[in-house]
């Protein structure tokens, strides 16, 4: 598989905005993590919630909270102004967009739902589905943001939406439907992650604790993360996607496979069509929800895969699970291991499971990272794990 350098990126969530609030959290051990203040929401738990969405506002049909995040992210690290060097240099027609979401701007719409015609049950007037919540629509706000003309497309496979576009623009590139790609995701807090997932009984009312012996669940966060593709020329020096695996197992809606059949084949997957034998890889960062099925599962596939002496990690202690935002998220946090050479801790564990095989992180190592493999697992059995390296 012929690489694809990563030229520019940027990452917003509960840790900053900006690459550097994210680097220095993650380096130094500061976790964003907050008792839940969204909303009205009643539940015991914690949250990952960016400050400033509220007092946002876009000028136009497409403002709701997830559209506020995904701009307040656009803003960040020069990311607008390198894609409109990068759209002047392909054309606006060859440059694609990708982008993944969960829930999209549900948070508008539940909104709306609660301030119906009382007597019709009619949603109110301004309300418009198509340029908030449907799930093209952040995709169709990124494009007409950056004005960009290429393939447009939306991936909403759960929690590893945002990494599968990954996959998805490399193939359009090699297709030549496009010269270079913007992908990214955003997620956005709403009630109904938080409600949902509490009623399937995960969410976890402590900081996350992947791993650890006494983890109770997942905590959900809001992010948005973007990345430049494009094909990785002689010259070019960086990060590099060297290649991603996929596979749906579809054992269950809502739980992975138990012995982890699906993430065992996304990953080696990934390692074939690198060429590349696991020894070669530095570090994982690992799916690692929190919940005692979802850790259990990952942990087999993971040793599986990679033995039990390679480090592992997961970042979703600081950030919270950002849902269709995560895959972007992390593979983010994993270019910036391999730049700035260093591992960080599982966040929040202290005590791992015993009956856990992997080589869990519970301090960050500095030392030189120059491959890592990155999980993204979703509902439904569908997998994605990524493999980032040097250039």
């Amino acid at each position: 598989m012929t690489p694809l350098f990563i030229s520019a990126y940027t990452l917003t969530n509960n840790l900053g905005q900006g690459i550097k609030a994210s680097l220095y959290a993650l380096q130094q051990g500061n976790g964003g993590l907050r008792a839940c203040d969204f909303e009205d929401v009643t539940l015991e738990t914690w949250i990952g919630r960016v400050d400033g969405l509220e007092e946002k506002t876009i000028h136009n049909a497409f403002d709701c909270r997830n559209h506020r995040l995904a701009k307040m992210g656009l803003e960040q690290d020069n990311f607008t102004e390198t894609v409109s060097d990068i759209r002047m240099r392909y054309g606006a027609h060859r440059v694609g967009v990708f982008m993944g979401t969960s829930t999209s701007g549900i948070l508008h719409t539940e909104k709306a739902y609660q301030n119906r015609d009382p007597v019709t049950g009619a949603l109110p007037h301004h309300f418009q589905y198509r340029y908030t919540h449907s799930n093209y629509a952040l995709t169709d706000f990124v494009r007409q943001y950056l004005a960009l003309k290429g393939p447009a497309v939306t991936h909403s496979t759960a929690c590893s939406s945002s990494a599968k576009v990954f996959a998805s623009a490399y193939r359009y590139i090699q297709a030549g439907l496009c010269d270079a790609a913007i992908v990214g995701g955003v997620d956005s807090l709403c009630l109904t992650t938080l409600y949902g997932f509490n009623s399937l009984e995960l969410i976890s009312k402590d900081p996350c604790q992947a791993w650890d012996i006494n983890r109770s669940g997942i905590n959900i966060g809001e992010a948005a993360g973007f990345a430049v593709l494009e094909i990785a020329k002689p010259e070019d020096k960086g990060i590099a996607l060297l290649a991603y695996g996929e596979s749906s197992d579809a054992y269950h809606i809502s739980t992975p496979h138990p012995m982890g059949k699906g993430a065992i084949l996304a990953m080696q997957h990934a390692l074939d069509k690198a060429k590349m034998p696991a020894s070669k890889v530095d570090y994982v960062n690992l799916h690692g929800t929190g919940t005692r099925s979802n850790d259990a599962s990952e942990d087999k596939a993971v040793t599986h895969i990679f033995g039990t002496q390679t480090p592992c990690s997961t970042t979703k202690g600081w950030t919270g699970h950002t849902l269709g935002a995560a895959g972007i998220t992390e593979a983010i946090f994993s270019a910036l291991c391999i730049k700035h050479n260093f591992m960080p801790q599982s966040l929040n564990t202290q005590k791992v499971d015993p009956t856990l095989n992997a080589h869990i992180l519970l301090e960050t190592h500095r030392q030189p990272v120059n491959i890592v493999m990155s999980n993204s697992f979703g509902f439904g059995g569908s997998n994605c794990s990524l493999l980032l390296g040097r250039l």
